[in-house]
């Protein structure tokens, strides 16, 4: 006989922001966090690589609900690219595949290059990542020693700058839209060059909303875990969001919980018809709802259903 599933404990929902460290990949974070909270519904904003480290923020219970509202922030990334050699994964856990015979080029040189590279501009996915072609991830397909056509995809880079030049070592700050891989970035800029390049380190320090000040080690998370005291540290739904409030009132909550629109008084935004707004009962959120050009607030979505 089956057994049947046991439900799931209820408990505190919100986002919770890990330090991720070099040599785990986002999933491991995933699962040790399903640990420590005691549920399954967690996922996260955005793959770091395994050697990757820094901000990964991680949505909690019904926080899940609120992923497709965040997954377009910004990225931020400080890192280090070495000049003078390709390797195989883009990065320095790959093998060396060609060394550059001859000098390379200087830091004038390296932060012209680099300018160029601003704006929007297409990449190819790596081998070496999570991306599936035809339901397998290109990176198992790379590891039967396979490869195949990529389609490129257009992505925006905000700021990409020379923070500290060390021939061969290059220190980069990055400002991207989701989606960039900063792997291929360097390897674009190795390519521009002449000179060949890859990633030696990388550092995320900006999620969207989340930032480097509020993430917290994975043994500070295991420690706060093991006291109980996890839930302390989840950043609330509404204050993650950062949209426009609005406070429910008792009735108004509850048509909102079944799906239903509110009237909001005329001069209550300035807002334009269709901006966001976070929709909050006892300071809880309740919906993310749509301003309406007839002052009425729609559902887009509801999070804590009657």
């Amino acid at each position: 006989m089956a057994r049947r599933s046991r439900k799931e404990q209820p408990g505190p929902s919100g986002f919770l922001v890990v330090d991720k460290p070099p040599g785990v990949t986002s999933h491991d974070v995933v699962d040790s966090a399903r640990r420590w909270l005691g549920t399954r519904r967690i996922g996260h904003l955005g793959t770091l690589d395994p050697q990757a480290t820094g901000v990964l923020p991680l949505a909690v219970r019904e926080a899940t609900k609120l992923v497709p509202f965040l997954e377009g922030g910004r990225k931020e990334y400080v890192g280090a690219i070495h000049l003078g050699a390709r390797t195989d994964t883009l990065d320095g856990d790959g093998e060396v595949t060609w060394r550059h015979e001859g000098p390379l080029p200087d830091a004038e040189r390296v932060a012209r290059a680099m300018r160029e590279f601003e704006g929007e501009i297409e990449q190819t996915p790596p081998m070496y990542s999570a991306v599936k072609q035809g339901g397998v991830p290109l990176h198992k397909l790379a590891r039967r020693g396979e490869e195949v056509e990529r389609p490129p995809r257009r992505v925006r880079i905000h700021r990409f700058v020379l923070a500290r030049f060390e021939s061969p070592r290059v220190h980069i700050e990055v400002e991207c839209s989701p989606g960039t891989y900063v792997r291929v970035l360097a390897a674009d800029l190795g390519e521009a060059l002449g000179c060949g390049g890859y990633l030696e380190a990388l550092r995320r320090t900006r999620s969207g909303p989340f930032t480097a000040d509020q993430a917290l080690p994975v043994e500070r998370l295991e420690a706060e875990a093991e006291a109980g005291k996890l839930g302390e540290h989840l950043i609330p739904e509404a204050e993650a969001l950062e949209y426009p409030v609005f406070t429910l009132g008792d009735e108004e909550a509850r048509r909102v919980r079944h799906g239903g629109e509110v009237p909001v008084p005329r001069n209550r935004f300035s807002d334009p018809p269709g901006t966001r707004i976070s929709a909050v009962k006892d300071g809880v959120l309740v919906a993310v709802m749509e301003l309406r050009a007839d002052y009425r607030l729609r559902p887009l979505r509801v999070l804590r259903p009657a």
